[in-house]
């Protein structure tokens, strides 16, 4: 088995949005990455935020804007020596994207990475899972649209119970996270048998405490982990 390369660049990570998705992405991160020893892993920066006001109230106008917060953090990210910049929240995306072009230094998208992700695995298409504001600030069926991807939007009632999950994820009751999402998944797949794009980081945690086949879900944690470890070892 050929050696790992050590990575030269180092990653800066933008997160607690919220703190169990974050720790979350950063096992990914040390999973996938091809290192058979500590020295081999990249050099990451995390900068870890819970303060951040909430990015979907704010969407829907019932907060104030994480803007200025992302920004701060993703520059901060940069002074330190990043040469990387990864977000482990989709919502914040909405906000990144006013100002992305000016950072100096390349981030990876996470909408951008999971539909990619999404294509490969599941080329008829699949089911949106998200939170209230990254389905109404229209993320991901742009993103969609624009690649030529069948995306499946969930009636109003089902995406109540994905944000139910989402805040049961961040409250630390992963068991009934898992409950609803189960019962989201069931009823979509009776609509259209198609996975699930978990396009929320709090998301795959509750697919996972479900019980459901991991085939069944497309997670935006790994699209992003694998993205940035494929941008770090080349």
């Amino acid at each position: 088995m050929e050696k790992a390369k050590i990575p030269e660049m180092v990653l800066g990570v933008l997160g607690g949005m919220g703190p169990a998705a974050s720790a979350e992405f950063m096992r990914l991160m040390t999973d996938l990455a091809p290192a058979e020893c500590d020295q081999e892993h990249p050099k990451v920066f995390l900068y870890s935020n819970p303060q951040i006001p909430d990015r979907s109230s704010a969407i829907i106008g019932k907060g104030r804007s994480p803007e200025a917060d992302l920004r701060d953090g993703l520059e901060t990210l940069i002074d330190w020596g990043a040469d990387l910049l990864a977000v482990p929240c989709n919502t914040a995306h909405f906000f990144i994207d006013g100002f992305r072009d000016e950072l100096s230094v390349p981030l990876i998208h996470i909408v951008e990475a999971t539909l990619e992700l999404a294509v490969l695995n599941s080329p008829s298409g699949a089911w949106l899972l998200s939170t209230e504001g990254t389905l109404k600030s229209g993320l991901y069926q742009k993103e969609a649209h624009k690649i030529g991807y069948r995306l499946l939007l969930p009636p109003e009632e089902v995406s109540t119970d994905i944000m139910r999950s989402v805040h049961s994820v961040k409250a630390g009751d992963l068991p009934l996270s898992g409950e609803m999402i189960s019962s989201v998944v069931e009823e979509l797949r009776s609509i259209d048998d198609l996975p699930m794009v978990a396009a929320c980081t709090e998301l795959p945690l509750a697919y996972s405490a479900s019980g459901l086949s991991e085939d069944g879900m497309i997670s935006s944690l790994m699209a992003l982990a694998k993205k940035c470890i494929d941008s770090l070892y080349i």
